[in-house]
């Protein structure tokens, strides 16, 4: 029989030495408070410097159930120290195995206290240990909230020599707080000049690309308009006109329709209308690299701007808890969205530090210390 606090779980759940009870991370008392060291009550953007855990619990009881969106992009349990361009350390990623997955689990638990009913959370994590934190998520979403696993394909590919294929990508898990309640704006992606021309192989001096659709559909129309003679034509057997015939010679009026050298006619449809690509689970971001970032582990802008665009509404509260050089703040700001950002990083700080005087953001700043 599972215990209790794995029962969102698919009929498995991920132990460990050191696993905490649920029940024991709130109860917890923390011997930290968060002192004000910019206030602008204009804003609700705001940087808080310091353990994200013990800033999650403190600042939880003024944001519970208001975050639309939450990305994080946290260490992953590499062992690895991630320098900047000139080998200035910026974090330690020193936390590894058992000790990781704990770190994260407490973590991921309040985040998901903050969420609207709305709210969506994305998790990047590398795929070496992505599949453990998958099994966290399910434990604290419920696995019927899990959306989607992304791969991000992060980089040219590799000629390593060990014995193992090479690693491209890396993985972004997506979760609803409430399945089909989340925020979903249907964003479209433009179709490439490749796919233009495959779908769209004609072409007319006026409005471009197109390419030709029948006019009949399936099934046969007794006694309505749609299977009635239309410019002397009647239907193929057993089927009927997709419209009615005055539309079909406003249609042609408009010249809309392409007769054929055997007179048969079919509708003009042109690339310049189709309304987008839907989004699929593979998504090419690649990073750059150290000499053209600010941080290491720095993400790709226009990733993180498609992330916001899907999942948040203009005015929606955005999430960062591991926010590095502040990526995503930097990004929903541009989107007309507020946000949170917490990182401890010294370096992390000074980053978003010298960010907010160049672009003259004023968000409010806090820092976590000892009572």
């Amino acid at each position: 029989m599972a215990p209790s606090d794995h029962i969102n779980s698919r009929n498995c759940w991920l132990n460990y030495p050191g696993k905490i009870p649920e029940t024991e991370i709130w109860k917890r008392e923390e011997s930290y408070q968060v002192v004000t060291t910019q206030e602008n009550p204009a804003t609700v953007n705001s940087l808080y410097f310091g353990d994200n855990l013990p800033i999650l619990k403190l600042i939880l009881p003024t944001y519970k159930g208001k975050v639309d969106l939450i990305y994080v992009d946290p260490p992953f349990g590499t062992g690895q120290h991630f320098s900047n361009y000139g080998e200035e350390t910026a974090y330690e990623d020193s936390l590894l195995n058992h000790h990781f997955l704990e770190f994260l689990r407490q973590r991921i638990l309040l985040l998901k206290a903050f969420l609207s009913e709305r709210g969506s959370f994305y998790l990047h994590i590398d795929k070496k240990i992505g599949h453990y934190v998958k099994l966290i998520c399910d434990e604290v979403f419920g696995f019927e909230n899990f959306l989607n696993d992304i791969t991000r394909i992060k980089c040219n590919p590799k000629n390593f020599s060990r014995k193992a294929y090479g690693s491209q990508t890396d993985m972004v898990l997506f979760y609803a707080n409430n399945r089909d309640q989340h925020i979903w704006n249907e964003i479209k992606l433009p179709l490439s000049e490749e796919e233009v021309g495959k779908l769209f192989p004609k072409k007319e001096r006026k409005k471009g690309s197109y390419t030709t659709h029948p006019l009949h559909a399936p099934g046969e129309t007794k006694e309505g308009d749609t299977g009635k003679l239309w410019k002397g034509l009647s239907p193929p057997p057993g089927r009927h006109w997709r419209y009615q015939r005055a539309v079909l010679d406003k249609l042609d009026e408009e010249g809309l329709i392409e007769w054929s050298d055997t007179g048969n006619p079919r509708k003009k449809v042109f690339a310049q209308d189709h309304p987008g690509k839907k989004i699929q689970d593979i998504w090419e971001f690649k990073d750059k690299g150290l000499s053209y970032v600010s941080y290491p582990t720095e993400k790709n802008r226009e990733f993180l701007q498609q992330l916001i665009l899907q999942s948040s509404h203009a005015e929606s509260l955005v999430m960062d808890a591991f926010a590095g050089s502040g990526g995503t703040l930097w990004v929903a700001e541009q989107l007309g969205r507020k946000w949170i950002g917490i990182d401890q990083s010294d370096k992390a700080q000074e980053v978003l530090l010298t960010h907010c005087r160049d672009h003259q953001l004023m968000p409010n700043m806090y820092h976590l210390q000892k009572k």
